[in-house]
């Protein structure tokens, strides 16, 4: 049996995993390092699910790494996508209060965005429906640096880049078993051998099961939320030009359904937010049994369960009935309908989750001598990839 010696191996072969890998030969000129992927490609997980948004960092709480990251990694993804000739809009945001309520959370996000050093200006309702005729509100927050982007186009081209340095990536290969030694650890893949002086596990869906695997207490469990998208014909995608977006109630989880065009030229709305039986089911209604077994004997699921019994309801029941799902667009824009939402496929998010209920929401990382992982990696962790590679790489050199 062959084992391959390396300096550093990195699992996941998603956006976070190739700016580590990236970062690390940047910072280590001629070491040995290889990614071990377990699908046939890059990017096909969160990556390649996701509304290609770059964030600017306005709900987060100032002072977490998620409004540091967030804020570094917009400026770092367009200076990027701009180097390497990828597709890039930076067309703005365009969050809408539509009541007296969201009104006044509108005017605290304006306060947070000033704390958090992002340009925001406040509109009123008469200039609103002059920017977008078709959207309707008592006012809005424009955040003029919000953009789309291909981001399986960076992960991929992160990934040349790595070979270009002398670093490999290996695909298809399902890793079975890591142990950590004094000296290094070894990685597994059925009859395949891998030792590194360094690992860094960037598994997204999989995060908690390859701590386990390494001999590591995650102390979380990843639970799979489906965010479930519709895409409006061809004919109606020019029907807004900013990208809008409710404005967020604290109280819950997720930030709501948003009208949001894409790099492509297509318009989605949403996603939503549906508790998922399958980790890596993409499909409406999928079910894996050692996914769905998990959730059910872990007791964390039961306390967010009941900590977040009423939107998780409304959640399944817009999933089930698509008129629930177009009230909450027809809020801010009265003119869709229902035969504009058709079908596009849905994104999973990765949400660590604690044994008392807690949602994570901010990056969670893990360190031993030789391993470092990335359990908790939430939106904006696409946008954030670059600084997040640049911290990761300073906890495992350090």
């Amino acid at each position: 049996m062959q084992v391959m010696s390396y300096d550093f191996c990195v699992i996941g072969g998603g956006i976070v995993g190739l700016a580590v890998a990236h970062r690390l030969l940047s910072e280590r000129p001629g070491a040995s390092l290889v990614v071990l992927e377990k699908e046939n490609a890059l990017a096909v997980h969160q990556t390649g699910h996701n509304s290609g948004v770059i964030h600017s960092g306005i709900y987060y709480e100032p002072g977490s790494m998620k409004a540091r990251f967030c804020r570094e990694g917009a400026a770092a993804t367009k200076e990027f996508a701009k180097e390497h000739g990828i597709a890039l809009d930076v067309r703005g945001k365009l969050l809408v209060a539509t009541d007296e309520a969201e009104y006044a959370r509108m005017l605290r996000l304006d306060e947070r965005a000033r704390v958090n050093g992002i340009r925001a200006e406040l509109i009123d309702a008469a200039e609103l429906r002059k920017r977008e005729p078709n959207v309707r509100g008592t006012g809005a927050l424009f955040i003029p640096d919000t953009g789309i982007v291909d981001y399986p186009a960076i992960t991929r081209k992160l990934g040349e880049l790595v070979q270009a340095a002398g670093g490999e990536i290996v695909l298809g290969t399902a890793v079975t078993a890591i142990r950590e030694a004094s000296d290094g650890v070894e990685i597994r893949a059925g009859d395949r051998v891998w030792t590194a002086r360094h690992l860094v596990v960037c598994g997204g869906l999989q995060a908690d099961r390859l701590a386990k695997l390494a001999g590591v207490d995650p102390g979380c469990q990843i639970v799979p939320f489906r965010g479930e998208y519709y895409q409006l014909p061809t004919a109606r995608s020019g029907l807004v030009h900013h990208l809008i977006y409710p404005i967020p109630d604290p109280a819950l989880p997720f930030l709501g359904v948003h009208l949001n065009p894409t790099i492509d030229g297509s318009l989605t709305v949403g996603p939503n937010a549906v508790l998922g039986l399958a980790r890596e089911g993409y499909r409406k209604w999928s079910f894996n049994r050692r996914d769905f077994g998990e959730m059910a004997r872990f007791r964390g699921n039961y306390r967010m369960g009941r900590q977040h019994v009423r939107t998780g309801v409304r959640e399944l029941r817009n999933s089930a009935f698509k008129r629930g799902y177009l009230a909450e667009c027809r809020k801010y824009c009265p003119s869709l309908e229902l035969s504009d939402l058709q079908p596009r496929p849905a994104g999973i998010r990765a949400q660590a989750v604690l044994k008392d209920g807690t949602l994570v929401h901010d990056f969670m990382l893990v360190r031993t001598v030789r391993m470092l992982h990335v359990l908790n990696a939430p939106s904006p962790a696409a946008t954030s990839a670059l600084p997040i590679s640049r911290h990761v790489v300073a906890e495992l050199l350090g």
